[in-house]
């Protein structure tokens, strides 16, 4: 799967990272429906520390349409908050 972090880039990512990617995202989801800002922050990051760790860099001159859009590092949590769908911000 392709992902790209907004302003950064985009990297792939093997589907058997989503288990860990989506332990992270519903930590999220809870800091965010409970207005954690400080745990929002932490979560955040952790998360895409893990998509820059786990996956394999594109180029930044590849044109992969991307399957997952995540907010940038400093995203706010209301900017993160209309994002979500559902399942947070990873589907699944």
């Amino acid at each position: 799967m392709i992902v790209r972090i907004m302003g950064e880039g985009q990297v792939k990512l093997a589907d058997g990272h989503f288990a860990e990617l989506n332990a992270l995202d519903d930590d999220l989801l809870t800091e965010i429906e409970g207005g954690d800002e400080e745990g929002f922050r932490r979560t955040l990051g952790a998360l895409l520390d893990a998509v820059r760790r786990l996956g394999e860099p594109l180029p930044d001159d590849a044109l992969e349409p991307s399957e997952l859009i995540l907010p940038a590092a400093d995203a706010s949590l209301d900017e993160v908050r209309s994002m979500l769908s559902d399942d947070g911000l990873i589907p699944g």
